[in-house]
């Protein structure tokens, strides 16, 4: 059996990995702001659960994106020439991680409404990556299956 360890692989699993703990975390961080309503001993529970794991999730997948672009331009792919869903999702992310940077203070005021939109935004960016035909890119085209079997039926 022949294991091979691919840069590309490796680090679409940890942009994947990264950017599924850090929607998690939001959702969650977007429950606990709802819950400190009324309980002093939960205050700031919220922001600080995004400025811990939110913030820094969205980052590391940042950095892990951008190194995967470039890896992949090296190799010889070019995900800016697919089409515009690679354009849309590069506008969502940068808007997504810039407000995310901005989300523990407003959490920590009580104000819910850049963490929710943070959630939506990482919603869009991952409904344009897994709907990238809607939006010009080429879908990869799964294995051919050869036609061998008669399509008429033979009495006996």
């Amino acid at each position: 059996m022949n294991l091979k360890l691919e840069a590309v692989n490796l680090l679409r699993w940890l942009h994947f990995v990264a950017l599924t703990v850090g929607g998690g975390a939001a959702v969650v961080a977007l429950l606990l702001s709802g819950f400190e309503e009324g309980r002093e001993d939960l205050q700031g529970l919220a922001a600080t659960v995004w400025a811990k794991v939110v913030v820094w999730a969205f980052r590391l997948a940042l950095i892990v994106g951008i190194t995967l672009l470039v890896v992949m331009i090296q190799g010889g792919q070019n995900p800016l020439k697919n089409g515009s869903y690679f354009h849309i999702k590069l506008l969502l992310v940068f808007v997504l991680v810039g407000l995310s940077e901005m989300t523990p203070k407003a959490l920590a005021a009580g104000k819910r409404g850049s963490a929710l939109l943070v959630l939506v935004l990482f919603l869009a960016s991952s409904f344009a990556v897994y709907n990238k035909g809607l939006f010009g890119g080429r879908l990869k085209s799964g294995p051919e299956m050869p036609v061998t079997a008669a399509t008429s039926f033979t009495a006996r």
